[in-house]
């Protein structure tokens, strides 16, 4: 049997930044496809994450994020579509910040057939109760999220990026 080389780790993202699309179409891939373009990582392979931010990670704008065209980026999203004309779904990710900026943050991801008012009060709720499980002191909590009423088939994305800098 023939191993493959240990390529090494990729090195700790420094910064991060909040991004959201939505969008319909005639399929739910294309849907998806467009929510990512909106969210300005639909030229890029996605790695989905888990929920963890790195210790000290500054945030970035959306406009001041340069992503390789066909890059690996480290991701944490929510995403739901659907199929039902006039229905309304949400997706919205939450990053609560640490107080010591030597911990680790946590990022939540929730998405729902809802208002985007109950899904992102809910991710908020989930990062806050991250904190407390983890007993560390919580300075902030920022979201971003997306609701979309559906025409044909419709989809929503929210993600914290991951990056370097």
């Amino acid at each position: 049997m023939t191993s493959l080389p240990f390529v090494g780790m990729s090195p700790t993202p420094n910064c991060y930044a909040l991004v959201q699309g939505s969008a319909d179409a005639e399929m739910r891939l294309n849907a998806f496809d467009h929510a990512l373009l909106r969210a300005g990582v639909g030229d890029t392979n996605l790695m989905r994450v888990s929920s963890i931010l790195p210790p000290a990670a500054e945030r970035i704008e959306k406009e001041e994020l340069v992503l390789p065209k066909g890059g690996l980026i480290p991701i944490a999203y929510a995403v739901i579509d659907s199929a039902k004309p006039g229905q309304v779904i949400s997706a919205a990710v939450a990053v609560g910040i640490p107080e010591d900026s030597s911990e680790p943050g946590v990022i939540m991801e929730h998405e729902d057939e809802a208002e985007l008012i109950v899904v992102e009060s809910t991710v908020r709720k989930m990062a806050e109760d991250a904190f407390k499980i983890r007993n560390r002191r919580l300075k902030e909590v920022l979201s971003i999220g997306v609701e979309h009423h559906v025409e044909k088939v419709g989809s929503v994305f929210a993600a914290v990026v991951l990056w370097y800098r």
